[in-house]
């Protein structure tokens, strides 16, 4: 788990956050995390996950039977009595929910994006992509949030805005991964007015017409983080700092990605630490001046 969160675009729980929301942060990190690897089938090897659950090894490649087990467990979680969580991740999640008063919806809707995967393939619209995100990105800001105390109407707007931008940031980059699990996050209506095809999306290196609509889609991104943004200039102290760094990492990405001409297809354009730093510098920079 810490090796996957040392790769994402944003800092999960970076060391100047105090030790109590670390601790929290990586609880939801996780469980973000292995509901995630549940829908993409990428659990670790020998069924070890389906057992603690309570199905047979073979359930491990079900995806569907044991995202209804975790979701069994999960109201574990939030039970005033009964039996604990059977998966220890579970179990080490109910101290933070229990400290923060944090409810079941964002969890459940996480496992909801995941069971969507098992048979949305394709999205038609840039809205459709946009209501899927609702469940797969949202979710996490809006536990941040309820983790750091800082929950209000407005924060929420800002931070759906923020979490929708990473994760079709993440889609971008990670065309050529999805494609290989049949999945295509790029909407059906913008390939077809940028004239590409699936076929486009298998080859060893974008073409123009690809490109194009890549660039397209990072330009909406981008106002997405800019709308957001605000977030930031409205918490003082190491959580600013932290969400910066949410916003600041989708625009290093995004930066990435255009550095790459746009071509996302021989791998995912990352981000470098310096590129990471200089747009924590400038969102810092941007939004303290907005918030005065």
């Amino acid at each position: 788990m810490l090796d996957k969160a040392a790769h994402e675009n944003f800092p999960v729980a970076p060391f100047f956050v105090p030790r109590a929301w670390r601790t929290d942060l990586m609880a939801v990190y996780g469980y973000a995390r292995l509901v995630d690897d549940i829908g993409d089938g990428d659990l670790a090897p020998g069924g070890a996950d389906a057992e603690l659950l309570g199905l047979d090894r073979a359930a491990a490649d079900d995806p569907l039977a044991m995202l209804d087990a975790f979701e069994t467990d999960l109201w574990r979680v939030f039970a005033d009595s009964g039996p604990r969580p059977r998966h220890p991740l579970l179990h080490a999640l109910r101290p933070t929910v229990r400290r923060h008063g944090l409810t079941p919806a964002p969890f459940l809707g996480l496992i909801e994006a995941n069971r969507q995967d098992q048979h949305v393939r394709r999205y038609a619209t840039y809205d459709d992509l946009v209501a899927y995100c609702e469940l797969s990105a949202n979710p996490v800001g809006r536990l941040v949030l309820g983790i750091t105390g800082t929950t209000s109407p407005e924060r929420v707007r800002h931070s759906d805005a923020i979490c929708t931008a990473l994760q079709i940031v993440e889609h971008l980059q990670d065309v050529a991964e999805d494609l290989g699990r049949d999945r295509i996050y790029l909407p059906a209506a913008d390939m077809e007015r940028f004239g590409v095809t699936e076929a486009d999306l298998a080859a060893r290196t974008a073409g123009a017409p690809l490109r194009a609509l890549i660039a397209y889609q990072a330009e909406r991104a981008g106002r997405l983080l800019t709308a957001g943004a605000p977030l930031v200039g409205s918490v003082d102290g190491r959580l600013r700092l932290l969400l910066a760094g949410f916003v600041a990492g989708g625009r290093a990405a995004l930066a990435a990605i255009a550095a790459a001409g746009h071509d996302v297809l021989p791998g995912p354009p990352k981000p470098t630490r310096r590129g990471l730093l200089r747009e924590v510098a400038a969102t810092l920079r941007r939004e303290g001046r907005a918030g005065r």
